[in-house]
């Protein structure tokens, strides 16, 4: 604001000095204009009438600089300030500024000279005569040192003024801003719900608003499913361990030694447990998005071939439908991890078969893996939750025959880490789970 009224008001001085001195120098030029039009017609007596007013001084002087009339006796001083003022060739009439002359008292003036010319001499020959006109400049300068004093007063309140005003409708502005820091403030690990009010404008800080409580809502996500996580994990670990402790215990405390049957039961519990921890820890490495390595060439008719290979005697038959290769770039062993999966889930709720279908779509630049089964299939109000972590849609079934609940997290996982996704396709008997994956490579390395 400073600036702006610095800026300004050098601006307004300038201006209106500049008026006020083209005014006077024009009404000047007047005068002398009409003293030399007088000059033209005819003699000149040496005492001219008063000027119009505003102008000081009218004199004439010859091609010499001697006073030839005057509207102020005894002028000869001035004379001789101003005679080495002529116009230049070409133009009848020149302009100064005298500053502080003894003429003029030590004021300021302003001196106007226009060329006129004497009546005819002998030989008919006229002799050129100068005609000064001059208007001290004090009431130019008092009016400008007036405006002057009166913008360096009132600038410090009118900045104070415009101080006071911005920082009122700033802080007004900035109110929802402060409602929202404090409240964000107030969210914790243990108060998630919380949510900042949205300003009923909508404007920049009602967007920030709701930028921030859609925020918060996939914090209040992320930290939720974390700790049922958690949960889950913890109680899917502690029933292994449980059962390990509880069957060595037993097999140390029966006479004659542990038998094979403890020991073979207890080693069955600890691959358990020790599955379960890969499984975690290898969500955990998904969720971190830790760098994998870079795709190699694949196959996915030939993974889906080697993997009904590796179940001859699986309770349902395994079936591979693939008309011709699917190439694809991936990672080899986590493929084979997610279509082992598909595998498995499929084969626990069959009930009399297990399709792999491993096929290209062109069109879509994308190859598509299905694993199908005819059981009771997937409800449509399940078909996102069975890839959250630790979920069994069949409450009933043992955690030894129904897995960790898992399997297909980590297939998703997998398909996403390649650029694709799972989902559960609708309609038809059984259950159908595709994968799809993009051509063109490996999908990001995470």
């Amino acid at each position: 604001m400073a600036v702006v009224l610095g800026v300004g008001g050098t601006w307004l001085y300038t201006v209106l000095r500049a008026n006020l001195l083209d005014t006077t120098t024009g009404r000047t030029e007047l005068a002398a204009r009409e003293v030399a039009a007088q000059a033209d017609a005819g003699e000149l007596p040496s005492l001219l009438a008063s000027p119009r007013t505003g102008v000081d001084v009218v004199l004439v002087l010859d091609a010499h600089g001697a006073v030839v009339a005057t509207t102020r006796p005894s002028a000869e001083t001035l004379a001789r300030e101003v005679a080495p003022l002529r116009p230049q060739d070409g133009h009848d009439a020149a302009h100064r500024i005298l500053s502080g002359g003894l003429s003029t008292g030590g004021d300021r003036g302003d001196v106007v000279v226009v060329r006129a010319a004497a009546p005819s001499g002998p030989g008919g020959v006229r002799h050129e005569r100068y005609v000064y006109a001059l208007t001290v400049l004090n009431d130019v300068d008092g009016a400008t040192h007036a405006v002057a004093l009166g913008l360096l007063a009132s600038a410090p309140p009118l900045i104070a003024l415009a101080a006071a005003i911005a920082w009122a409708v700033t802080g007004l502005a900035l109110r929802p801003v402060t409602t929202i820091r404090t409240e964000l403030a107030a969210v914790t690990a243990s108060a998630l719900d919380r949510r900042v009010p949205v300003p009923a404008a909508g404007d920049e800080v009602a967007q920030l608003a709701r930028t921030v409580n859609a925020t918060l809502d996939r914090l209040e996500l992320a930290v939720g499913r974390q700790r049922q996580f958690v949960a889950d994990a913890s109680h899917e670990l502690r029933n292994p361990v449980a059962a390990v402790r509880s069957r060595l215990e037993v097999a140390l405390a029966a006479p004659g030694g542990p038998s094979p049957e403890a020991v073979r039961a207890a080693l069955e519990d600890t691959v358990r447990l020790q599955h379960v921890a890969a499984d975690l820890l290898l969500l955990a490495r998904f969720d971190a998005r830790a760098p994998m390595a870079a795709g190699e060439p694949a196959d996915l008719a030939l993974l889906a071939a080697e993997e009904a290979a590796r179940r001859p005697a699986a309770r349902v038959p395994v079936t591979v439908r693939a008309g011709a290769p699917v190439p694809l770039r991936g990672r080899t062993g986590q493929l084979e991890r997610l279509l082992a999966n598909l595998v498995d889930n499929a084969l626990r709720h069959a009930a009399s078969r297990v399709v792999i279908t491993a096929s290209l779509d062109a069109a879509a630049g994308r190859a598509v893996l299905e694993v199908a089964d005819d059981g009771p299939g997937i409800p449509e109000e399940e078909r996102e939750r069975v890839f959250e972590r630790f979920v069994r849609l069949d409450a009933a079934r043992a955690r030894e025959s129904g897995g960790s609940g898992l399997g297909l997290a980590i297939a998703r996982e997998i398909a996403r880490a390649h650029g694709g996704s799972l989902d559960v396709a609708p309609g038809g008997e059984g259950a159908r789970l595709v994968a799809w994956f993009p051509l063109s490579g490996g999908g990001s390395d995470s």
